[in-house]
This record gives C-alpha cells, structure tokens and sequence, in this order.
C-alpha cells in the first residue's frame, strides 16, 4: 500500500499528474451530477439526458471560479468527442444507406444557403461581413466549432474576437433552446423516425445538443440525427477553404490563428472508423455493447458539464443586431430543412 501511494505522489509531481488532479474535482462533480440525473430518470421517468442538462444549468456558477473549471471543460469538451466517436458502435453502413440520399441532399443544400442568407442579411442590419459569415456558418455547419475554425481564417481585427466570442456564447445559448424546442416541433408535425433525426441532426447548431435531442426522443432518431449533424460537421473542411480564399481578399489574416493540420475534427474521424468497422463485423457484440455503454455514459457526463457552462446571462449586454441575425439564421435553416423534407427523394 505504501508503495502505491508513493507512486501516485510521484506522479502527481509530473506534468501529466498535475494536469489530471487539475481535472479531478469537475470530472467527479459532473460524474456525480450524471449519477444523480441517471437516478431520477430510471426511477421518476424521463429523458435523463435533459435532466443532467438542467441539473447543470442549476450549477453553473461552478464553472467560472472554484477548482471545478479545468474538469468541467474537460467533460463538455474532450469526454463530450469521445462519447460521440464511441456512438458509431450504434451505427451500420447498411442502417445509413436505408435513409436513401435525404440527408445528404439536405446538408449540401442547407449549408451554403445559410451562409449566403446570413452574408446578406448582415449587409443589410449594416454589420461587416466578416461577422455576418462567422455567425452564419457556426449555424449552419457546427455551433462553436465552426466559428472557432472560421474566425481563425477571416481577416483579424480588433473587433475580432469580440464578434467570436458573441457568437460562440450565442450559437451555444441558441443550440440550448433548440435542444429543447425543437423535439416539440417534431412532435406537431407528426413526423416518423427518419425525418424527425434529419430534422434535429440538420438544423440544431451544435453536435452536443444535437445528440441530446435526438436520443431524449428515441434510439433511433438519436442515431439519424447524429449521422446528419456528421454530416454537417463534415463541410466543415471545404467551408473553411473556401471562406480562407475569399479572406484573402479582403485583408491580411493573422498568422499566428491559421488552422494547422488535418481540419476535420479528430472525433469525426473515429466516428468514421468505428462505424466502418462495425459494418464489416470486425467488431464483437461483446465489445460493441460496451462502447455503445460507455458513449451513453460520456454523453450524459458530457450534457452535465455543458449544462454548468451555458449562461444566458451574457447575451444581455451584446448588441441586438448580431442576436437579430443569428436568430433569424436559425430560423431560416429550420424552415429551409421543413421544406425540404417534404419532398423526400
């Protein structure tokens, strides 16, 4: 026993020791937070992803002072990708190609045409374009994520990062509400499986809430829905290029916040990889039932953490004109997809 408490001592002296004790305190109270949420859910009823949702909102004090910032990050950002990469043990290419060409369709048209809506609806509320496409873009392709991966490509001034930190804590307050709402619009319309995860995974901003939603009404719908956000996140990569070439025009770009590396997120990837595996039955029912456990448990962890991070109280003191046309971004693409998803191919 004393041996291995001077090896964890040890350890907790390296680098890696004092990160991972830096992580300790927010990584057990959003487990916790989880276990509790889980509890009400198994035995009160109810969708228990809405509830670590809401049980993190309650505690979101905790995530701007106190030993707990660095572990709750940790789980809405990092435990949030690996559960979702985990989810392609869920998924078969078969299941994919039985929702016929509908999704696909759906994002190649929905994203462009929310970014030219909100490129012109900027022009004319009189903001700069660089704002207008930042905000555009984190609606139509991937919430935070997009505006991260545009921001570092579109011209650097000194209202840059005051644009891209309104659109961030907007695109995540707004993706929270449509976590909620949209699931209710779903429901009026009556729409089967199929159309209402293309429905949530074509429309929610970001992965997270996407998930959430789509797995608060069923299995089913949550595993389309995902596949549809993937599919979205994944324009990411020719969005970029394309935003960096017309960037290039306008003005010099900071170099020290050019993208480095491959820029598809990592999480998509293992998604990819899990999910051709588990087609070609290299994966065993064992093995596939764990990860399938395991991400259910990373994505409620990951909820709770992204619960105790959302605060509506910042959006109090932003301009109304950038809320204005990001709400109606929002809206745009939800329409755009309702139209679109009565005239299935």
């Amino acid at each position: 026993m004393s041996f291995i408490l001077r090896q964890f001592t040890a350890l907790k002296n390296t680098p890696l020791g004092i990160h991972f004790t830096d992580l300790v305190p927010g990584l057990f109270l959003c487990l916790l937070v989880a276990m509790s949420a889980t509890f009400v859910s198994e035995h009160y009823g109810g969708p228990v992803i809405l509830y670590a949702l809401l049980m993190g909102i309650a505690l979101n004090y905790l995530s701007t002072e106190g030993r707990c910032i660095a572990g709750i990050q940790f789980c809405a950002k990092s435990i949030l990708r690996f559960g979702i990469a985990l989810l392609g043990a869920r998924i078969t290419i078969e299941q994919l190609m039985s929702l016929g060409m509908t999704p696909i369709v759906i994002v190649l048209v929905a994203v462009p045409a929310t970014i030219l809506f909100g490129f012109f609806g900027g022009r004319w509320l009189k903001l700069g374009r660089s704002q207008s496409i930042l905000s555009a873009s984190s609606v139509g392709i991937c919430g935070a994520s997009a505006a991260l991966a545009v921001a570092a490509v579109l011209p650097h001034n000194k209202d840059a990062e005051k644009n891209l930190i309104f659109t961030v804590v907007c695109v995540t307050a707004l993706s929270t509400i449509a976590m909620i709402l949209y699931p209710l619009i779903v429901t009026a319309f009556n729409m089967g499986p199929v159309a209402s995860g293309v429905f949530l995974g074509a429309t929610i901003h970001d992965v997270a809430q996407v998930v959430g939603a789509g797995y608060m009404m069923a299995d089913e719908i949550g595993d389309i829905a995902t596949f549809t956000k993937l599919l979205r996140v994944s324009m990411l990569v020719p969005v970029v290029l394309i935003i960096s070439l017309f960037a290039a025009r306008w003005g010099k770009t900071d170099t020290d916040t050019k993208p480095t590396g491959f820029p598809l997120p990592g999480f998509l990837m293992a998604f990819i990889v899990i999910v051709a595996l588990n087609s070609g039955g290299f994966l065993m029912p064992t093995a596939s039932a764990l990860m399938v456990e395991m991400s259910r448990w990373c994505l409620i962890v990951a909820m709770v953490g992204l619960g105790m991070k959302s605060s509506f109280k910042e959006l109090a003191a932003m301009g109304w004109r950038p809320l204005v046309l990001m709400l109606a971004e929002t809206v745009f693409l939800a329409v755009l997809v309702l139209i679109c998803l009565q005239y299935p191919l």
